[in-house]
Order: structure tokens, then sequence, then C-alpha cells
């Protein structure tokens, strides 16, 4: 699940990739810190009164998060010209969805105990909960398509066309964390500026 350029780390010098070599497990054990902070407040009860909600709505912040952070590499790597983040734009879209399907399966499992018929009234009847299913199944097949292997099935064209839908998926996802907000929308506001930046950049890119 990334955007649609390819990686421009791909055609370092052998010698500049040698001193990065670093920064890929650095940033995969950094992608894991959430989760293990999530981990450690649940079993030393820092999740409050409501821990079912605080673990839902904690991996719906951080899958959040992930996504912008996956779409800020193209705007870093172009506005900055440091083209080595480019490599890292995969793992970083995994890593969103490794949080979207946390968040996903803490809403269905712990929230609901698998009660799928009132799985489908909120779906139909909550607006934000709609929008975010709608935002995952935007994003499960980003996943399965980001493999070496995919891509070569696909077709550069195609699989370029077919990851734009990370943008639209990253709409819904703050319109879903606004909407079910009952107050207090100064965290998904910044996230929509953000995005707009991303948009903002992207159609620099291309004109430019």
């Amino acid at each position: 699940m990334t955007d649609t350029t390819q990686n421009a780390g791909a055609t370092e010098p052998r010698s500049k990739t040698k001193r990065t070599r670093w920064l890929k497990p650095v940033v995969f054990l950094l992608c894991l810190v959430p989760i293990f902070w999530l981990i450690a407040r649940a079993l030393t009860g820092g999740l409050g009164a409501n821990p079912i909600e605080a673990i839902t709505r904690d991996l719906g912040d951080w899958a959040l998060r992930f996504i912008l952070i996956a779409l800020a590499v193209t705007p870093i790597r172009v506005l900055t010209g440091w083209n080595t983040i480019g490599r890292l734009r995969r793992m970083l879209g995994l890593f969103a969805f490794f949080y979207v399907i946390l968040h996903f399966s803490s809403y269905i499992g712990l929230d609901q105990f698998f009660y799928w018929s009132g799985i489908w009234q909120d779906i139909v009847k909550r607006v934000y909960i709609t929008l975010g299913m709608a935002a995952v199944l935007m994003l499960t097949p980003l996943a399965v398509t980001s493999t070496d292997k995919m891509i070569k099935r696909l077709g550069g064209r195609k699989w370029r066309r077919l990851h734009r839908l990370v943008y639209p998926a990253a709409v819904l996802g703050v319109i879903h964390f606004y909407m079910m907000l009952k107050a207090d929308y100064t965290e998904p506001a910044i996230y929509a500026v953000i995005l707009a930046c991303f948009f903002g950049v992207r159609i620099y890119k291309k004109w430019a």
C-alpha cells in the first residue's frame, strides 16, 4: 500500500545504500512501538475505565497516522531530494494496513464479539462506520498487490492506477475519525490539512 511513484531508492549508488542499510530495521522497530506500548498499557491497567474502547480507538488513531506517514514519503522526497526515503514507502504502507486490520479486528472481536447482525446494523446506520469499512475495502487490494511479483503481474501502469486508491481511503479515514468524535475536532482537522498538503505536492509534482 503505497502512493503511485516508483521507488527512487532503487537507483542509488551501492556505497550510499550500504551507508543507509540501518534505516529499514530501525524504522521497522519504530513502527512496532505503538503496539508494544498499547500492550504494556493493557497489562498495567493503563487503558482507563473502558479498555476495549481505548484499544479500538488507539489502533484506529495509529492506522490513520501510518497512512499519512506512508503518504508523506513522496512529498518529503520531492521537497528535500532525499531519495533514500523512497525505500521505506512499501514497508510503511504495509504497517499502515497492519494497524488498519488490528483496528478493524478490535471492533469486530472485542467491541462487537463477532455479533454479525449488530455489525451489519452498525455499517448500515452509522455513517462513520460505513466510511471506515469502505476505507478498509479500498486498502485491502493495495496490501495484497504490494509484492514485486504482483507489480510485475499487473504491470506498472495498472499497479499505479490501483494504488491511487490510497488517497480516497485516506480521505475516508479522516472523515471517519472526525465523525466519530463528539467534541474537540483539532486532531482530525490537523490530519485533513496534512492530507491537503500532500495533494498539493502531488499536483505540483505533476505539473512542475
